[in-house]
């Protein structure tokens, strides 16, 4: 007997971060405009593995998706193993624009999730001209908090179920059983104190009000997706930032939460299948115009 292989290649890129290298595990699929894939908080790029096979897509986007330091198979730089681990929107961004650098991709299309949403914003105020667009996953420029941190790190809680409960809400209740228990398994399996120090940046740091007024799509389009079963980030947090910001498209998603991506991957690809359509008929319309 045979097994079935998946397409998805595993590697290990070396990046260097604020005067420090760092080993980056990233997986990949396709060929054509690269598409770079940010997980959401206390979780790794293993919840961007249907999109990754997705058959479609892969024949027109180089499709990567990577594990943030000390997140999955990233682990922390050498010098930070004994240090708190606290995310910021300088780090974070920083993350991004050096791991796109290391890889050489020219002007990558960028997709993230929660944390990954928030981040987007950022990249959409300071670098939007790095970017051909940009995608905002249950994103908004900030949220009230409705959870204690102090939970996420004790000696005497096993910190994973705990985190992996607290998001557990989060989730549609349309969505597959077996994408739910993926979902969550995987923050079951996170380090010590990641989860509460991603929630650092979200909660704190990353407060981004005031500022998404800047950005201007006509450099690079914007795009935000929030699923309406999300109490985090809800579809009213998404929209008000939208009012925000002058030609940015908007969408509720339909019977998806918080993890649109791998909590029900069908009903997730009826939403981003038109989105990323249109990046490549905006590719092809530029190509035509310079011709």
């Amino acid at each position: 007997m045979t097994g079935h292989i998946e397409p998805i290649l595993g590697r290990y890129v070396h990046v260097d971060i604020d005067g420090e290298i760092n080993r980056i595990y990233f997986e990949e699929n396709g060929t054509g405009i690269p598409l770079v894939c940010l997980h959401t908080a206390g979780s790794d790029a293993r919840q961007w593995r249907h999109l990754l096979t997705d058959e479609e897509f892969t024949r027109q986007f180089r499709i990567i998706a990577f594990d943030l330091p000390w997140h999955g198979k990233s682990n922390p730089p050498d010098s930070r193993y004994n240090t708190e681990y606290r995310l910021t929107t300088a780090g974070y961004t920083a993350i991004i624009r050096a791991f796109c650098a290391a890889l050489s991709l020219d002007r990558p299309v960028v997709m993230g999730c929660s944390i990954g949403g928030r981040i987007v914003l950022n990249l959409a105020i300071d670098h939007a001209r790095e970017f051909r667009a940009l995608i905002g996953l249950e994103a908004a420029d900030f949220q009230q908090p409705w959870y204690d941190t102090a939970w996420l790190n004790r000696p005497d809680i096993h910190g994973g179920e705990v985190c992996a409960a607290l998001v557990s809400g989060l989730i549609a209740p349309q969505g597959p059983e077996a994408a739910r228990n993926e979902t969550l398994f995987g923050y079951k399996q996170g380090g010590p104190g990641v989860f509460k120090g991603d929630l650092y940046f979200y909660r704190v740091d990353g407060d981004l009000r005031g500022r998404t007024g800047r950005i201007d799509v006509r450099q690079c389009p914007l795009y935000l997706l929030t699923g309406e079963y999300d109490f985090s980030c809800t579809p009213e947090d998404t929209l008000r930032t939208a009012a925000s910001i002058e030609g940015v498209k908007a969408v509720v998603m339909e019977q998806l939460g918080h993890f649109p991506m791998s909590e029900n991957p069908a009903q997730f690809r009826r939403y981003i299948a038109p989105v990323l359509r249109e990046i490549i008929a905006q590719q092809d319309n530029q190509r035509g115009a310079g011709s």
